[in-house]
């Protein structure tokens, strides 16, 4: 009688656990779902996945409540997107958010489906837009403009190396923005009578050789370019400067993070977080056309004080006065 009713709970705990994920996955397929797709990898985006959750809960939406979000990553290979975005329309994402080269890919794969951008590149000469205001189609939402923001860190990068008067400069030559940062850079830089050295850097060996030539021509402070290939690469860009001794300024807090000098760049958490509201918005009905681009227009800068007392540098009081956040 004992092994009859052991037999028999087995039997009844088999058969609940069974039913348990079909009626998790039930309950999961009613929910709509938001396809969360980046260029580069996932592990980098943790603060920006916490944002766009904000944004989706500021309009509504708690993840596992009453959305489904599905996580997507094409590791830096560009050339798995277009995959990536088919995996996601046959999952039935109902909007595609994705960085500047994830929603390109998306755009050219469905004209019909919502997709929401963060990218810090302009929205129009992107190919992403053809409106701020009237974006028009299937695709919206939200630029920080990285690239604009040159001749302001080469005035930080003169405030805290006032010596430097040869400034390196690293750039991406395969990012939207590339004439525009290069020209910004180099008007900045004739206003305060620097001197640039600018090194084009697409692939690990370009990076070395940028450096041995900054170090032969005397740089004495570095500016990093923008764009996805710099951020997927900060590790080593922040370990050759330390390496070399070149204070920098950098384009995203990660850097700084990671040992860099100092950075000065929009808010892209906050971009993120508008991008949560759109989504969440157009979740509830709203067409990406009617949505107009959102100009992101908060600010981070960030100082790394164990850096700058490893390249003897006095970080005077005014500058830690303007940092948001100073990494000790």
């Amino acid at each position: 009688m004992l092994d009859l009713r052991r037999r028999q709970l087995i039997t009844l705990l088999g058969g609940a656990v069974a039913a348990w994920p079909l009626a998790a996955r039930a309950q999961q397929a009613a929910m709509p779902v938001v396809g969360f797709l980046r260029s580069t990898s996932l592990g980098d985006a943790a603060r920006l996945v916490t944002a766009f959750r904000q944004g989706l809960k500021e309009s509504g939406y708690v993840e596992g409540q009453n959305v489904t979000i599905e996580f997507r990553s094409a590791e830096d290979h560009a050339d798995r997107l277009p995959a990536l975005v088919a995996d996601l329309i046959g999952r039935q994402a109902a909007v595609i958010v994705g960085n500047h080269n994830a929603a390109l890919a998306a755009k050219a794969v469905t004209t019909t489906l919502p997709i929401v951008f963060a990218t810090g590149f302009d929205p129009i000469t992107g190919g992403l837009v053809a409106s701020l205001n009237r974006p028009g189609g299937n695709v919206t939402g939200v630029s920080f403009l990285a690239a604009e923001l040159g001749a302001k860190r080469l005035e930080l990068l003169h405030q805290l190396a006032p010596k430097a008067t040869t400034i390196a400069v690293l750039i991406n030559p395969n990012s939207p923005d590339t004439e525009a940062e290069r020209k910004e850079v180099q008007a900045a830089a004739r206003t305060v009578g620097q001197e640039l050295i600018i090194f084009d850097v697409s692939s690990d060996r370009d990076i070395e050789t940028a450096f041995a030539t900054f170090v032969q021509h005397g740089a004495g402070a570095l500016l990093d370019g923008t764009g996805a290939f710099m951020f997927s690469h900060r590790e080593p860009i922040v370990a050759l400067a330390a390496r070399h001794a070149i204070p920098a300024i950098y384009n995203l807090r990660e850097f700084v993070a990671a040992g860099g000098l100092m950075s000065y760049a929009p808010s892209i958490t906050d971009a993120y977080r508008q991008v949560g509201i759109y989504a969440g918005r157009i979740l509830k009905g709203e067409k990406p056309a009617d949505l107009p681009v959102m100009q992101s227009t908060k600010f981070e800068f960030v100082i790394n004080l164990k850096t700058a007392k490893a390249l003897g540098l006095e970080v005077p009081d005014r500058m830690l006065a303007l940092a948001d956040e100073v990494i000790e």
